[in-house]
């Protein structure tokens, strides 16, 4: 995984290759709506944020319009005043992002939706790193099952990313084979944390840090 800077929206102007994946990291606020995500998608298909055209696919996942083709796939995922977008070709990514900050009640929440040894894995982290490791599962789990297409619908005691050695790694996905899936943590500093995953060979990922939408 490669990281850098990207000043502003106007700069971005890097192919898309085939094998990649790339994921920017940018400021947001929620009266923005989805303006921020259509500026950079509008950059990646050469033409106006105007004539950018979205749908709503399965669960509330959107997606472009079939105007556009099959040219290609994105998802996106925002948390406190940051958001992600992941955008690539011929896979549908799946991304998340969470702020990071104390979760007192986040044994309790794994005990309700999380699988057996996730919760394990968790009970047994000490107390000032509980809230850091129910970030690492939940984020990871959301990524894959928005990639998956169903969301949180799915259930997320439907699969488990962590073993015995308590590392965060696809172990389990129901009616899936885990080996045809990629899991990606994304280093986004100490205030946010976050994962990337998709069905599919492996890629290179190129994080970016956009620093302005405009």
């Amino acid at each position: 995984m490669t990281t850098a800077d990207t000043p502003r929206l106007g700069n971005v102007a890097e192919p898309l290759h085939d094998d990649e994946i790339h994921v920017w990291k940018l400021d947001y606020q929620r009266a923005e709506g989805r303006k921020p995500l259509i500026g950079l998608l509008a950059r990646y298909l050469a033409i106006q944020p105007s004539a950018v055209a979205l749908r709503e696919g399965g669960h509330g996942r959107p997606a472009l319009a079939a105007v556009h083709g099959d040219a290609l796939d994105f998802n996106w995922s925002h948390s406190g005043n940051h958001a992600l977008i992941a955008v690539a070709r011929g896979i549908a990514p799946g991304v998340d992002i969470e702020r990071q900050r104390p979760r007192p009640k986040a044994l309790e929440i794994a005990q309700r939706f999380f699988s057996d040894d996730e919760i394990a894995v968790l009970a047994s982290a000490a107390p000032e790193r509980r809230s850091g490791v129910f970030l690492d599962i939940w984020t990871a789990k959301e990524a894959l099952l928005k990639a998956h297409g169903n969301g949180l619908s799915f259930g997320l005691d439907r699969l488990s990313v962590v073993g015995d050695d308590a590392l965060i790694q696809l172990r389990r996905f129901d009616g899936e084979d885990v080996n045809g899936w990629q899991l990606q943590p994304l280093a986004l500093g100490h205030a946010f944390v976050g994962a990337l995953a998709w069905r599919g060979d492996a890629r290179r990922i190129r994080l970016r840090t956009l620093a302005s939408a405009v």
